[in-house]
C-alpha cells in the first residue's frame, strides 16, 4: 500500500489488489485509529475486485474518520468494484470520485 501527504491534512493511499487490500485496510485502520487527523483518499485503480473483509474495514474507516470531523473518498473504482458496493447497498453511504483530482475537490471546503 501506498500512502502518501497530500498536504498536513489529506492522507492519499494507493490499494494493492486482493488478498492485500484487507491486510491493508486493517493496518490502515489501526493507524487511524491512534490519531484521526485527516480525510483520507483512497484509490482502487489496482484493484478489480473486494472482499466483504475489506468492505467492513473501509465502513470501519469511515466510521472512525466521520467520528472525527473527517472524510473518506474513494476514487477510480473499476466497474466490477463499483457494482459490488451498489448491490450491497453502500454506493450512498461512501463519497466516490473518477479520480484523484474530483477527490480533492470534494475534500473542499464550501467557499
Amino acid at each position: 500500500m501506498l500512502t502518501q501527504n497530500l498536504s498536513e491534512d489529506i492522507l492519499f493511499v494507493l490499494l494493492p489488489a486482493e488478498p492485500e487490500i484487507s491486510k491493508q485496510l486493517k493496518a490502515l485502520n489501526e493507524q487511524v485509529s491512534d490519531r484521526c487527523e485527516f480525510d483520507i483518499i483512497i484509490d482502487f485503480s489496482m484493484v478489480e475486485i473486494i472482499t466483504s473483509p475489506s468492505i467492513s474495514n473501509l465502513i470501519i474507516l469511515h466510521n472512525w474518520l466521520e467520528g472525527s470531523g473527517h472524510r473518506l473518498v474513494l476514487c477510480k473504482l473499476g466497474f466490477a468494484t463499483r457494482c459490488i458496493f451498489k448491490t450491497v447497498g453502500l454506493d450512498n453511504f461512501f463519497a466516490f470520485a473518477e479520480d484523484k483530482a474530483e477527490a480533492l475537490a470534494t475534500l473542499q471546503p464550501d467557499k
